[in-house]
Formats: C-alpha cells, sequence, structure tokens
C-alpha cells in the first residue's frame, strides 16, 4: 500500500510536473513567437525604411539638378540650337542622371516641328553622346514622360521603361515643363536615372534567406527584385512601404516558417523531452531561460542603438554654443549670440572659441532652408573647428574648407561665411569673408568692416580667398549677422533694412540687451508674417583695458646647447619684475629650458644652424612665453606621456621633457604656422 501510495504520489508529482512544464511551455511558446514575430516586423521595416531613403537620395539629387536647371533652359528656349548644351551639362555634372532631354511641343519652332536633342552617358563610356529624339521611330511626343508634365502642369516621375531609340537601358525618366515668357507649356526638361543600381538595393532589404524583395511601379509593374516564387500553399508575411514622389512601393515578402520554423522546431524539441520525463525539466528550462536571455540581449541592442540614435541628434542640435556669457572668468570680452531658424531645422551657423589667448570665431549662411541646409551647416561647423584647430591663418582655413566642400557639392549649395581671429591680448584681428555681410563695427562712430569680394564656400574649389586686418581698441565691439535680419519682412513685404538695424545699434548697450533689442525691433517689424528667412546675430564686445600695462622681452639663440645659460638671466630680469618668489622662478626657468632644449635636439638637423626665437609678453596675472623656429615640423606635445611610476630603466625613452612643462605651465599649445614650429606656454600668477 505504502509503495503504491508512494507510486501515486510521484506519479501525481509527475503529473503535476508534466502540466506544469507543458503550461511553462505554452507560455513561453506565445512570448518567444510574438517576440520573433515583433523583431522580424522591425527587421523588415527597419531594412524597407533604409531602402527607401537611399532612392530618395537619389530621387532628390534628380529633382534638385532639374528644378537648378529650369532657368536657363527656359532662356535657351529662344535658341533651340543651344539646348543641347543645356542637357549635356546636366549629365556632365550628376553623377546620377545618364541622360537628359529638351523637348519642345511640336510645332513651337517653325524650322523644326519637331525637335529633341538628347545627351546619355552610355554604360561603360566617360563621355557623352548626343543623338535626338525627334524621329518617326521614337515619336517623342507620344511618350509618357513627355506628355504627363504638360498635362499635369508640373514634375512627374515616368513608368519604369526600356528606352529603345534614346538611352536603351532600364530607366525611369523625371520631366519638368518648361514655359515660354506668355506662360505657354513649350517644352519638357527631362533627367533619366539607371535602374540598374536598384537592383542590388532592394535586394539588400531581404531580412531571410528565402524572403523575396521586390519593387513595383505606381501601375504595378515589376521594376527590379527577385524573380523566384514563394511556395503557395504557405503562409506568407508581407511587408510594404511607398517611395514618396515616385509611387514606387517596395516590398520584402517571408515565409512563415522562415520566421517561425526555428521556434517550432524548439517547441517540437520541448514536446519530446516532456515525454522522456521530468528529470529533463532542468534541460528544458535552462533552453527557456537561454531564449530568453537571447531575445533580452536583442532588446537591449535595440534600445542601446535608439538611445545612440537620440544622443546622435541632440548632438547635432547642440553643436552652437547656446551658454552666454561663454567665457565668465574673463573680463576681456562680453559677447552674445542668437539663432532663430525659419523652419524646424536651419542652415545659419556660428560658432567661437579661445585657443592661445585667440578667439577665433565665425557665422555662416547656407543657401536653401530644411534638412539639406541643416546638413551642410553640420559639415561646415566641423570643417571649421577641424581646420581652426591647426591653423591659425584665416585666409587658409576658409580655403581648406572650401576646396573639402566644392569637391562633395553635387547639390550646388554654398554657404556664405566670415571668419575672424581676435587676438585678445593685442586686439589685432585677422579675419576672411566668403561673399558674407560685411559686419558692423561700433566704436565712437559706427562703421562697416571693409571687406574683400571672395566668393562664397563650395563655389569653386581652389579659389584663393585673401586675407584682411584691423586693430580693435577698449570698448570697440563688432556685429555679425546673416541676411535674415536686414531682410526680415512684414506683412506688406517691406524689408527690415540696415538703416533700423543702424537704429537699434545706436545706443551701447550689453551684449545681451543688445540680442534683445534687436529680436524686439525685428518682432515688432515682422509682425504676425512668417519669418522667411533664418536669423543670427553674433555681437563680440572687446574690453581689455590692459593693453597699455603688458609688456613685452624678447630673446633668440642659436640651436645650440651652450646657449641655453642664457635662459636663467633672461628669466630673472622677468622674475624680478613681476615679484616672483624662487621656487616659482626655478620651475619656470625649467620648463623653458626643457622646450629649448626640444627645439635643438629636433627641429634642426645635426651640422646646421638655425634660430630660435623666445617671446615673453608679460602681463598682469599671466606670463605668456611664445617659443618659434624655422626647423621641420616637430609637435612636442604628440610625444606619448612618460610613466614617471617606473623606474629609470623600464621607462621609455622620451617624453619626459614635455612632461615637466605641462606639469609647470598651465596651458601648453603647439601649432604649425606659416613654416614655422610655435609653441605656446602660459604661467598664472
Amino acid at each position: 500500500m505504502k509503495l503504491i501510495r508512494s507510486v501515486i504520489q510521484g506519479l501525481m508529482l509527475v503529473i503535476v510536473a508534466a502540466v506544469t512544464l507543458e503550461a511553462t511551455g505554452l507560455i513561453q511558446y506565445y512570448f518567444t513567437q510574438k517576440g520573433i514575430r515583433k523583431e522580424a516586423t522591425q527587421r523588415a521595416e527597419s531594412r524597407l525604411e533604409v531602402a527607401k531613403l537611399k532612392i530618395l537620395d537619389i530621387v532628390d539629387q534628380t529633382e534638385v539638378a532639374v528644378h537648378n536647371s529650369v532657368w536657363l533652359a527656359q532662356w535657351a528656349l529662344s535658341v533651340p540650337d543651344s539646348l543641347w548644351a543645356v542637357s549635356r551639362r546636366m549629365v556632365q555634372d550628376n553623377p546620377v542622371i545618364v541622360g537628359s532631354t529638351i523637348a519642345l511641343v511640336p510645332g513651337y519652332d517653325r524650322k523644326r516641328p519637331l525637335f529633341s536633342p538628347y545627351c546619355f552617358q552610355a554604360p561603360g563610356e566617360s563621355s557623352i553622346r548626343v543623338s535626338s529624339l525627334a524621329t518617326e521611330e521614337y515619336d517623342y511626343p507620344s511618350q509618357e514622360w513627355f506628355t504627363k508634365p504638360l498635362e499635369l502642369g508640373e514634375g512627374y516621375w515616368s513608368e519604369p521603361y526600356v528606352d529603345e531609340g534614346g538611352g536603351e537601358i532600364l530607366m525611369t525618366t523625371y520631366s519638368v515643363p518648361l514655359k515660354a515668357p506668355d506662360g505657354r507649356f513649350v517644352a519638357v526638361l527631362t533627367a533619366d536615372i539607371s535602374l540598374d543600381w536598384l537592383n542590388d538595393l532592394v535586394i539588400s532589404a531581404r531580412t531571410y534567406p528565402n524572403a523575396v524583395c521586390t519593387l513595383v511601379s505606381r501601375s504595378g509593374k515589376n521594376m527590379v527584385g527577385d524573380t523566384g516564387t514563394l511556395p503557395k500553399d504557405e503562409k506568407n508575411h508581407v511587408f510594404s512601404t511607398t517611395v514618396d514622389k515616385t509611387g514606387w512601393a517596395i516590398s520584402v515578402i517571408i515565409p512563415d516558417k522562415e520566421i517561425f520554423g526555428g521556434i517550432r522546431q524548439v517547441g517540437f524539441l520541448v514536446a519530446l523531452l516532456q515525454v522522456l520525463g521530468i528529470a529533463m525539466i532542468i534541460v528544458i528550462l535552462f533552453s527557456a531561460a537561454k531564449d530568453q536571455k537571447k531575445f533580452k540581449e536583442l532588446n537591449e541592442r535595440k534600445e542601446r542603438m535608439e538611445n545612440e540614435l537620440r544622443i546622435a541628434r541632440a548632438i547635432q542640435m547642440s553643436m552652437i554654443p547656446k551658454i552666454f556669457p561663454p567665457f565668465p572668468e574673463r573680463k576681456d570680452l562680453d559677447m552674445s549670440a542668437t539663432i532663430v531658424p525659419a523652419k524646424e531645422v536651419g542652415g545659419d551657423l556660428y560658432d567661437f572659441y579661445i585657443r592661445d589667448e585667440k578667439l577665433i570665431f565665425c557665422i555662416g549662411d547656407v543657401s536653401g532652408k530644411g534638412i539639406p541646409a541643416s546638413l551642410v551647416m553640420a559639415v561646415t561647423r566641423s570643417l571649421f573647428r577641424t581646420v581652426s584647430a591647426h591653423e591659425d591663418n584665416p585666409a587658409a582655413i576658409v580655403r581648406i574648407m572650401n576646396n573639402s566642400m566644392a569637391e562633395v557639392n553635387e547639390s550646388n549649395m554654398f554657404v556664405t561665411f566670415f571668419i575672424g581671429i581676435l587676438d585678445l591680448a593685442s586686439g589685432h584681428l585677422r579675419y576672411c569673408n566668403a561673399g558674407h555681410n560685411a559686419p558692423l563695427i561700433l566704436t565712437d562712430a559706427k562703421h562697416y568692416l571693409p571687406v574683400e569680394s571672395n566668393l562664397p564656400l563650395g563655389v569653386l574649389a581652389g579659389f584663393e580667398f585673401k586675407e584682411q586686418e584691423a586693430v580693435m581698441a577698449y570698448d570697440d565691439a563688432i556685429f555679425l549677422y546673416t541676411d535674415g535680419l536686414t531682410e526680415a519682412e512684414n506683412a506688406t513685404h517691406e524689408l527690415f533694412g540696415e538703416d533700423r538695424m543702424d537704429a537699434v545699434l545706436s545706443t551701447r548697450r550689453s551684449s545681451d540687451a543688445h540680442m534683445e533689442a534687436i529680436k524686439k525691433a525685428v518682432a515688432e517689424f515682422v509682425g504676425e508674417a512668417p519669418q522667411s528667412d533664418d536669423l543670427t546675430m553674433l555681437f563680440i564686445h572687446y574690453l581689455n583695458g590692459s593693453l597699455n600695462q603688458q609688456k613685452e622681452r624678447h630673446l633668440v639663440l642659436h640651436n645650440s646647447v651652450d646657449q641655453i645659460s642664457q635662459l636663467a638671466d633672461f628669466l630673472q630680469e622677468i622674475a624680478d619684475e613681476k615679484g616672483l618668489d624662487a621656487s616659482t622662478a626655478m620651475n619656470i626657468n625649467l620648463a623653458l629650458e626643457e622646450a629649448v632644449t626640444n627645439v635643438i635636439m629636433y627641429a634642426y638637423p645635426e651640422g646646421t644652424d638655425g634660430l630660435v626665437d623666445l617671446e615673453a609678453i608679460l602681463r598682469d596675472d599671466s606670463l605668456v612665453f611664445i617659443l618659434k623656429d624655422n626647423g621641420t615640423p616637430f609637435d612636442p606635445t604628440a610625444a606619448p606621456e612618460a610613466d614617471v611610476t617606473l623606474s629609470a630603466e623600464e621607462r621609455n625613452i622620451g617624453g619626459l621633457g614635455i612632461f615637466l612643462v605641462r606639469k609647470i605651465m598651465d596651458t601648453v599649445h603647439y601649432v604649425r604656422s606659416d613654416g614655422q614650429n610655435v609653441l605656446s606656454m602660459t604661467k598664472n600668477i
């Protein structure tokens, strides 16, 4: 009886365990299937969105290129023989466009009832061919790309087709109608893009090995994609999205077994293990826990990616300094700035920072508005920071930025730009203007800063920009702005203008007060009228009243170690004048000896004679030492920091000298400028 009871109890325990396990398995299967379905949906939608954005990028590039050429094509309508040059320029300047024509409405030109010069670039060829679509066989007036834009009165993307007699490839055409001076539609300007690249792009949206990807036109015609077929008797999951403007639909069709085949196999294995007995419960639970961990990691990875994307967007929006005063510890500057975008995102920019007691600042205005302008703005600001960190010549900075932007300027966007480098110690201002508004100088009498008529950034690679100079005295101010200020319009389309701006600036105020006064004046002038352009202003008030109090000392040495002894006397005079204690003077002397020794050892080849110029600037609160030489480029600050915790035998050779300089001086900075090595060292006293 006891044995039977034990057996029954054991059986009951097994049954309870089996039921519990079965229930657990069913629950696990349900949620696992749900998670897989969600993950599959997100993967498919993400791939489709990426493919859609890539297609839209090509579509947008094509539309921008066509619309930017409309004015030229309309101008050339009066001289039809020149129309082929417009089409040739479209193909030549835009890599995504393989062919272009300007097709005249039949009868517009009396001499030629039909006229359609076609320029195209054949696959594998670098040269551009020219032919005519005005043939009886082609009959361009009946083609969809010709009839639809004239019918609709706006731009139109055609159905995909093989252009027999034209480009001879699978393509689609974007075309816009052209008007004569009397308002009649008299021609169509087109841009052909090849669809060969779409196949690989669409296939890349495949999320599972046996999934099928397709791209169909607005009429349902299959353009590119997989040619395989799906099993007819199985359930399939379809995900799709529509490409704006073209009406194309990208679809991913995934067989049900591709998504859930794995989890179903797991379910079968769980059922089999349940038959084997309660002893396998641990294995099953371990497998379930492992699956849970896997999905948890996938979700955590997804959350990290989403968080990184949010951070990236926040970083882009935080590129512009927004905290004022920006340098609260400084008494020689009073600054303020503002950006008021006309749309959600804008193309204006300003930036500034201090390096080596120099205020490096800029302001710019990107042509156009919206997202494209904001992207160009971000690139411009990044280039400014990168280039100006290692270059002290404003014209050189602008030249490097211009060359970089012009090489990749496929959208023909440009940036008006002004950069200035203000020596805070002397008030010396070096600047370069790239097609921007001239800044206003506020002294006892206002005047505009003289600027050269240089080209904006991104227009012409290799353009030589000219640098200019000015001197700012105590209480001088410089006001920089974009044309969104002077061209702000009210309801009657009257401009705010320079006179109103000058009137507001006539009263000297603090920088913040100037910003508020101008914004208030613009708001009152504009009233309820919508903002037509981004508005950006930067105000810099120079308040260095100690220019006459600082002194300079110079010492010129030859690159020989026996010259180093002169440093002691040179520094002792400075120490006596500034009342430095012996310990501080000795430490500064040690740092200067190490810096000069580095120049002697590395800047000049052995056996050559060179000069080492040491300039000392004596200020009320600091000593600035500027070491210059004409030797080979050598950056001592690039040496790895010495590990002083190691013994002399274990420590690598080099790095100890610059380590001492950094420990003694408060700031140390190197730059290669005008063919010289320049090492700046500041000691606060």
